[in-house]
């Protein structure tokens, strides 16, 4: 069993691209059902002038989770299911989240 601080010290990495995506920021959970729906990862920050910043969020289905490893956490985001998501709207985009 993993416990969820133990999740956020890994860092997550895209295995298409072999990006570093960062460490978990967020975990969201389904409570009545007992299980994790996605991880939410910190993205880039927009910024005007360098004031007002909003950082945008990156949201990871859990699905998406490839394997868990002692160091690093594997997810398969390919680009087609970021136009996937796009195309039919996605979750609410008004927090600044992209969804996979």
């Amino acid at each position: 069993m993993v416990k969820i601080s133990d999740l956020r010290m890994r860092e997550v990495i895209n295995v298409v691209d072999g990006r570093r995506l960062g460490p978990i920021k967020d975990i969201d959970i389904n409570v009545e059902e007992g299980r994790i729906l996605a991880v939410i990862l910190p993205g880039h920050q927009q910024r005007f002038m360098g004031f007002f910043g909003r950082e945008e969020e990156i949201v990871v289905p859990w699905e998406k989770i490839v394997k868990i490893g002692v160091d690093v956490i594997l997810v398969d985001l390919s680009l087609d299911d970021a136009r996937n998501r796009e195309l039919q709207g996605g979750p609410s985009g008004n927090r600044g989240e992209r969804f996979w």
